[in-house]
Parts: C-alpha cells; structure tokens; sequence
C-alpha cells in the first residue's frame, strides 16, 4: 500500500511545533515503498542525546497511528 505523502506532511506539521519549542525541527526527506518514512531531526533535535525517545514517542507513534501503511520512520541525522 502506497504512503500517502500529504497525510505524512500533515502529521508532520502537528509535531513540528512541540519540536520547535524545545529549538528543534522536523523534516520529511522521503517516504520508501515499504512504507519507511526517512526525515531529518533539525536544529536542537538533531545532536540531542533524547533524540531516540523523540523519534519513537512522538514521531513514528504519531505517523503510524494516523497515516495507514507506515511501518517505520528513520531519522537520517
């Protein structure tokens, strides 16, 4: 099933703001047609020793509740 990328970009943009507030930011680099979706942890994100637990509690939990056919989402940072 194909990932589709304005559900994606949509989700994304529900995230983005908590990720702003800490000095971070979020970008999607590429959905994969296993249903990965690759993005970028940004600024404070991207060195940030929680960036882990981020990825996993805020990031792929959202998309993967919310976007059918997600499987994974990887930071490429």
């Amino acid at each position: 099933m194909a990932v589709d990328k304005a559900l994606v970009e949509e989700q994304i943009e529900k995230i983005r703001p908590r990720l702003q507030a800490d000095g971070g930011g979020i970008e999607l680099k590429e959905i994969q047609d296993d249903g990965t979706v690759i993005v970028e942890l940004q600024g404070a994100c991207r060195g940030c020793p929680m960036a882990g637990l981020t990825m996993a509690s805020q990031v792929e939990c959202v998309l993967k509740e919310n976007v059918p056919g997600v499987t994974k989402v990887v930071n490429v940072a």
